[in-house]
């Protein structure tokens, strides 16, 4: 577990939900937020393991304060009692982080249908729910005259902003996230709540076929814990910054801006398909991908 810092202070007391916190990069997160003096709902479904129980377990061994959560982030009635088991839990609710999400690739030719609808499910619903009843909560809190200091931060992913064979499932539902969170933050500032989303890069359970064994140089190079600090200044009280989308891995954060209009052509008649082609060709005829941040070096 990451012990306390000298910036624990702006994340001490703050009650703060982690959604797929029971491994990889909500793992992370968790123990992070924890380590900083937060108190910690780590949400995560049960089966034959309990990876929530043994996140909070491991915080609880070092001092730290979380309860475990098993809500499904996919249904109405289950996102929204996640969000109260926040507030009854800790008395209120300060910082949402919707990191839950697993993968099914495939290509888009031999893609089916229900590997389409879980990602769909898991990511934009497991995102869209808790925020949107977590919202419904501060909105509720700041029509009763109660202060409301809050931040949300949510998980697209390179794929979503730069595309990647075969992942249009995840591509397409990772940058609908990124979206959200810009739709979000421009509705939730009345009630002074931030959302932003992060791009992280890291090897986990998701990843590890895709980046193979680390090297003994770079073994730690991925780490899911380089993610977390990013996610604990988002998150903290004093921080200011709404409505942003940054890539995260290794010791590297990059911005991104949302889509913008490069050539531009205009004509003095009504368009014809001649002039159409006429004006844009001299415009790229193919689409050429922007390098994905952090991946140059991996090979992928």
């Amino acid at each position: 577990m990451t012990s306390a810092s000298t910036n624990s202070a702006r994340l001490a007391d703050r009650v703060i939900i982690v959604t797929g916190g029971g491994r990889g990069l909500g793992r992370a997160h968790a123990l992070f937020l924890a380590g900083q003096g937060a108190h910690v709902v780590v949400n995560d479904l049960r089966g034959d393991e309990d990876p929530a129980q043994a996140v909070v377990d491991e915080i609880v061994a070092t001092g730290g304060s979380a309860i475990a959560d098993h809500n499904s982030v996919t249904g109405w009635d289950s996102a929204a009692a996640l969000i109260q088991t926040a507030v009854s839990s800790f008395g209120r609710l300060d910082g949402l982080v919707c990191n839950a999400g697993f993968l099914r690739d495939r290509m888009l030719v031999n893609m089916s249908e229900a590997e389409w609808d879980d990602i769909v499910k898991v990511h934009q619903y497991g995102t869209f729910l808790p925020l949107r009843h977590a919202a419904e909560y501060w909105r509720n809190e700041h029509k009763a005259g109660r202060p409301v200091d809050a931040s949300v931060v949510t998980t697209t992913a390179a794929a979503g902003l730069h595309g990647n064979i075969g992942q249009v499932n995840y591509s397409a539902a990772k940058a609908a996230i990124a979206v959200m969170t810009l739709n979000a933050a421009r509705e939730l500032a009345r009630y002074d709540v931030r959302v932003n989303s992060i791009s992280p890069l890291a090897r986990t359970r998701l990843t590890e076929k895709a980046f193979g064994e680390p090297d003994q140089a770079g073994a730690n190079d991925l780490a899911p814990h380089h993610i977390s600090p990013l996610v604990g200044w988002l998150l903290a009280s004093d921080c200011t910054v709404t409505a942003q989308v940054y890539a995260v891995h290794n010791r590297e954060i990059h911005r991104y801006q949302t889509w913008t209009a490069q050539e531009a052509a205009h004509a003095s008649a009504d368009w014809t398909i001649d002039s159409v082609e006429q004006a844009l060709a001299p415009w790229p005829s193919q689409f050429v991908p922007t390098p994905i941040p952090g991946l140059e070096d991996h090979g992928k």
